[in-house]
């Protein structure tokens, strides 16, 4: 177990379980919780130490969203009076768009369990995971609308490709609450359980059954169903071959089959670590 401020980070068995762990504070996003989050991510997406990562949280909320005094205590002062000032504010919502990108671009899927309100920045977050459960209590909220602003982070990027687009625009002018059961019916959480331990204890066993597969495989369908999402299907078939030619490895079919033939647990090698080209210590010469 790895305790940082915000999080707390267990890897077993190829799983990687990342709790947010603020419950006091209704898990709220803050500078720390973003370098932390960032730091977090790059670590999992070059060790190759896991293969799919469960994102939960404590206490009664999964996230509460943006912590407001970040903005009025000092903390973090944005200047809209300048032109140059409010051009400035870009490059930091780029910066933050950055971290919660991380999550999705991770080798890896991502399952999110989540419970209680999920409101404004945490509806960024569970955007850009692959599976989403929910326990009966859990709601959705685009609560940037009842503070008055936009909601910046990706939610009105990513969620329209996830639910109705006419669902969205409710949710984006109105601040009202999803509910669980609505969230289920409309295709943002694949599964409501009555409890939290029920979502959590599902959402470790998806894990196992991901972590069973060969992760080059689950990664090369991670990297096909984000291609088709954003681009035309023709475009998005070119990109299938390609990566299919990339990702093939007959050893992967091979122990598939004599696993079921066999009766036993498949054995599938791990995604190698990545390294960086940044990051040798090629001498200077």
């Amino acid at each position: 177990m790895m305790s940082y401020q915000c999080f707390n980070l267990d890897i077993q068995n190829s799983i990687a379980h990342l709790r947010l762990n603020r419950p006091d504070a209704m898990n709220t996003m803050q500078p720390v919780f973003f370098r932390e989050l960032s730091t977090i991510l790059s670590e999992l997406q070059q060790s190759g130490k896991a293969r799919v990562l469960v994102l939960s949280s404590t206490g009664k909320h999964f996230c509460a969203g943006m912590s407001l005094d970040v903005f009025t205590s000092g903390g973090f002062r944005i200047d809209d009076s300048t032109a140059a000032g409010r051009a400035s504010l870009a490059m930091v919502v780029q910066d933050m768009h950055r971290c919660i990108n991380q999550l999705e671009e991770l080798r890896m899927p991502v399952i999110a369990a989540i419970q209680g309100g999920c409101i404004g920045g945490g509806v960024d977050l569970i955007c850009a995971t692959d599976i989403r459960l929910g326990s009966s209590d859990s709601f959705f909220c685009i609560q940037e609308i009842n503070i008055g602003m936009t909601a910046d982070l990706g939610t009105l990027q990513r969620l329209p490709k996830l639910i109705p687009e006419g669902i969205v625009h409710e949710m984006a002018y109105t601040g009202r609450r999803l509910a669980a059961q609505r969230a289920q019916q409309c295709g943002l959480l694949n599964e409501v359980f009555e409890t939290q331990e029920q979502m959590l204890a599902a959402a470790m066993e998806m894990a196992a059954e991901i972590a069973a597969k060969p992760p080059v495989a689950i990664w090369g369908s991670k990297q096909a169903i984000h291609y088709a999402r954003d681009h035309a299907t023709h475009d998005a078939l070119q990109q299938m071959a390609w990566l299919q030619a990339g990702i093939w490895q007959s050893s992967n079919l091979m122990e598939a089959f004599m696993a079921k033939q066999q009766k036993r647990p498949t054995n599938f090698p791990d995604l190698p670590p990545l390294q960086y080209f940044a990051d040798s210590d090629y001498p200077l010469k």
